[in-house]
């Protein structure tokens, strides 16, 4: 199989895995912990440990993306090339969350403000995702 095919197939499996990802813990891991957890402080400092590791993913993803972005080998794949300001715009998300956000949230500062701002990230980081996996040009061949 030509390494093109291997680093197009790649990347493709890169932009679903992070936008399920995020999907996945916003609207259905998250949630549950808060239904099942004994408590809304365990359940909230077990969600920010998993939004914790969903920042590292979507770090690796993007950059492993934008590196691919510009690999010689996928000069045929625009939507990669054209998706590199949702994928900067995500790891931004990403990296304010992680260490601007989220250390006030647990510490419990003025929570509804960063709260807001947390779930505020979350929600571009999740357009993100979804605005790069869905400039990806599914074709089918009829013939």
């Amino acid at each position: 199989m030509p390494r093109s095919i291997i680093l197009a197939k790649l990347a493709l499996s890169l932009v679903a895995f992070w936008w399920a990802s995020l999907i996945s813990l916003g609207a259905w891991i998250v949630p549950s912990l808060f239904s099942h957890a004994p408590s809304k402080a365990i359940a909230g400092n077990l969600a920010a440990i998993l939004f914790s590791g969903q920042t590292w993913l979507t770090l690796f993803c993007c950059l492993t993306l934008l590196a691919l972005s510009n690999s010689e080998h996928l000069r045929g794949n625009n939507w990669l090339k054209n998706s590199q300001k949702g994928l900067i715009l995500g790891m931004l998300t990403a990296f304010l969350l992680e260490y601007w956000i989220a250390p006030k949230i647990v510490q419990r500062e003025s929570l509804m403000l960063w709260h807001s701002l947390g779930t505020a990230m979350f929600v571009i980081q999740c357009l993100c995702a979804s605005w790069v996996f869905f400039k990806i040009p599914f074709t089918l061949d009829t013939k």
